[in-house]
């Protein structure tokens, strides 16, 4: 659903299916920004956003975390692996698409 409204709101979405794959897309797509899902198999969110920002060539893309946990330890785990922005499930839509266009003003 989120990958449908994004698509109609004019956005191009690469999907990743797991952690691993999150970490290759970044490297590959160059996204200019990237919606993680804390909770991946494989690799959880967490650590293929530390993995992101090893690479050289995505230290800068804007990060936003995404999850069901709305807890103070969860947003500052996220902040501190790397994430800009942390976004809590059910996801506000008209919120978030405020949230990827200040993140992306250039």
């Amino acid at each position: 659903m989120m990958r449908r409204l994004l698509e109609m709101s004019g956005y191009r979405v690469v999907e990743a299916v797991n952690g691993n794959q999150a970490v290759e897309r970044a490297a590959s797509e160059r996204p200019d920004i990237i919606l993680m899902d804390l909770s991946l198999p494989q690799l959880d969110g967490l650590a293929a956003t530390r993995r992101i920002r090893a690479q050289e060539d995505s230290r800068r893309v804007p990060i936003i975390a995404v999850s069901a946990h709305d807890s103070a330890d969860f947003h500052a785990e996220a902040l501190a692996a790397g994430c800009n922005e942390y976004v809590t499930k059910p996801i506000d839509f008209d919120q978030l698409v405020q949230l990827l266009d200040r993140l992306t003003a250039k």
